[in-house]
This record gives C-alpha cells, sequence and structure tokens, in this order.
C-alpha cells in the first residue's frame, strides 16, 4: 500500500476476475463530525461574502457600461459635431480660395491698368 492510504487497484485474487478500482473506500480520512459543523459556518460567512461582494461588483459593472454607453453618445455627437463643422471649414477654405484667385486677376488687371498709364506708384504715401 503506497503511503497516501489508497490504491489504484484491488490486489490480485487468483481466480477472481481483475478489475480497476478508482479508489479504495478509505481513500479520504474522514473528519469527525464536529470538525464539519465547525468548518460549515465559517464557509457559508465566506460564500456570502463571496455573493455580496459578486452582486455588488455587478452593479458597478453595470454602472460602469451605462457610462460607456453615455460617454459613446457624447463621443458620437462630438463626432457629427466635428464633420459638421469640418464640411464648413472646407467651404470656407474654397470661398477663400475663389475670392484669393479672384483678387490676383484684379491685382493683375490694376498692374496692366497702372503700367499703360504710366501712374507713379510711392508705397510710402499708401499708394497714388
Amino acid at each position: 500500500m503506497n503511503p497516501y492510504g489508497y490504491n489504484y487497484y484491488q490486489e490480485f485474487i487468483p481466480n477472481q476476475p481483475y478489475y480497476y478500482v478508482p479508489y479504495d473506500q478509505n481513500a479520504f480520512i474522514q473528519q469527525p463530525e464536529q470538525y464539519d459543523v465547525n468548518r460549515q459556518q465559517p464557509l457559508e460567512r465566506r460564500v456570502s461574502a463571496l455573493e455580496r461582494q459578486s452582486e455588488r461588483q455587478a452593479r458597478e459593472i453595470t454602472r460602469l457600461n451605462e457610462e460607456i454607453r453615455r460617454l459613446n453618445r457624447e463621443i458620437n455627437r462630438i463626432n457629427r459635431e466635428f464633420n459638421r463643422l469640418n464640411q464648413l471649414v472646407t467651404r470656407l477654405n474654397e470661398t477663400v480660395e475663389q475670392h484669393t484667385r479672384r483678387l490676383n486677376r484684379l491685382n493683375q488687371r490694376l498692374r496692366a491698368v497702372e503700367n499703360r498709364l504710366d501712374l507713379p506708384f510711392s508705397p510710402a504715401e499708401g499708394g497714388f
């Protein structure tokens, strides 16, 4: 017999079928009943404490999930506003580009007219 007090296989007895025995009946040393009673209350208290902790954690997870949903909604709202503003900026940039091209054309025409008229120009006096 091994030092743990149980056998995996039944002793071979001649003229008897050999079969597997998972463990002896005395494989686990039985504690006295008083031990079970003394252990039951602390175990029940521990299980109750773990159940309460699990419930608190479940409530906290639910609260955090709700907060995540709220933040996601806020992020989506901000993204929509950002996209709207981005479109406005793009349109403004296009408008500025058009006006810049128009001003460049007008400046070219003005220079051409000035060159034809041969008007004196002095930047210090603010123009003509």
